[in-house]
């Protein structure tokens, strides 16, 4: 593991418990990128310097620290510009690295889906690009072709042509995989399937909760972005009502730009949910700031209108009492209980969405009576013998087909015979 310090500068906007908590973040997810925390420098500031992030004699301080304990990786808790980094490299012997570096280098070693590894090269390259600095002269090459005699094109200008024509290349493949996903969204809802989404920050417990529910086995741990490729499973309720249940990757507080814009497509999968489930790791201390950076950004991405089920996560781990805001619950993943609770939860929510039905289906359509226990919430279902038909009764989306078909059946005044 390569030993780490890590540097903050705390400014007279942050609270100390922020300041600290950012911190813990930042060495949390040197953890999960490999690396080992050996020391932590911090200072206050007015502002930051514009030159080399910290002070002058911080930066002295830095340097002796770095030589002292043999670091290898110094990392910034925040995001470096251009010119900090290079006057910061030239100054210091160690690799520099800032917030959203060490992000994108997690993401890099997580992504597992073509999508995933576009997205974080896209990402990569755009962080990258305002940050290549050439040598001058020292780089020039002669070229090949007509407009590249004399000094030749420099090293710099063709890294930056090479980068532009990735992203645009990138940009492109993103854009089907867009439109992809869109068809097969399009296709759920003619097939009258229902989706909902599992949001929150970083390290909740949204996979935990995800294999609990689907009793599936996909890949939780405890570390930071776990979970990087989204996940859709099935997810039966009690009535036999399926709908589909994905699983997102985690936010976090001053999630970079460039990572924002790359994973709009995966995270559109929560703007397209009829219910996203926010959970809220409720033993974390900070977790009304984590709370607020999860609704900042829904709100970016355009899902701040869909009907939220709010779900405080690990109460195993609480040391002191809390109490649930009202329809929030309290919750731990594992436990079985809890699980029953939370599937209520989620069909009570999803039938305050929905409108009612009661029609006659005749025993003779089975394809059809297994549309409506699989696509609707059935409440009541009994078969009338002199009409050789079923009378079934419950909740459907209405802008579904099979919610269409069900709605138009009950209106009717004569809906029975028509049925």
């Amino acid at each position: 593991m390569e030993n780490v310090i890590l540097v903050g500068c705390q400014l007279p906007d942050q609270t100390d418990d922020h300041f600290e908590s950012s911190l813990h973040e930042l060495a949390a997810l040197t953890k999960t990128a490999g690396g080992q925390v050996v020391s932590v420098l911090t200072q206050k500031r007015q502002k930051l310097d514009a030159a080399t992030y910290i002070g002058k004699g911080k930066l002295q301080e830095l340097e002796a620290l770095e030589k002292q304990l043999g670091s290898s990786t110094v990392i910034f808790n925040a995001e470096l510009s251009p010119g900090q980094q290079g006057r910061l490299n030239a100054i210091l012997d160690a690799k520099v690295l800032d917030r959203t570096q060490l992000i994108l280098d997690i993401f890099a070693m997580r992504a597992r889906s073509r999508e995933g590894k576009l997205q974080v090269e896209l990402a990569q390259l755009q962080y990258l690009l305002p940050r290549l600095s050439g040598l001058g002269d020292s780089l020039s090459r002669l070229g090949g072709g007509i407009g590249t005699r004399g000094p030749g094109e420099t090293k710099l200008e063709t890294d930056r042509r090479y980068i532009r024509n990735r992203m645009k290349d990138i940009s492109t493949q993103l854009e089907s995989v867009v439109s992809h996903r869109q068809r097969y969204r399009d296709r759920r809802t003619d097939r009258n399937q229902c989706q909902i989404a599992l949001v929150g920050y970083t390290n909740a417990g949204k996979s935990t909760l995800f294999n609990q529910l689907t009793l599936a086995h996909t890949y939780e741990e405890d570390q930071l972005f776990a979970t990087l490729d989204p996940l859709t499973r099935k997810l039966r309720l009690s009535e036999g009502f399926t709908c589909l249940l994905s699983d997102t990757v985690g936010f976090i507080q001053d999630l970079p730009t460039q990572l924002v814009a790359a994973f709009r497509s995966t995270l559109e999968e929560a703007a397209g949910a009829r219910l996203i489930i926010h959970v809220i790791d409720v033993s974390d201390p900070d977790l009304l700031s984590h709370e607020q950076t999860v609704r900042k950004l829904m709100a970016e991405l355009g899902a701040d209108q869909i009907p939220v089920l709010t779900l405080y996560n690990k109460k195993d781990l609480l040391k002191t009492a809390f109490i649930a805001p009202k329809d929030a619950f309290l919750v731990a993943a594992r436990d079985a209980s809890d699980r029953v609770h939370i599937l209520s939860a989620i069909r009570e929510a999803l039938i305050r969405q929905m409108k009612p039905y009661r029609c006659l289906i005749p025993a003779a359509s089975g394809s059809l009576l297994n549309d409506v226990s699989g696509y609707s919430i059935l409440r009541e279902q009994k078969y009338i013998e002199e009409r050789q038909a079923y009378e079934v009764a419950g909740f459907v989306y209405p802008e579904t087909p099979l919610g269409s078909w069900l709605l138009k059946t009950s209106n009717t005044e004569d809906g029975k015979n028509q049925s």
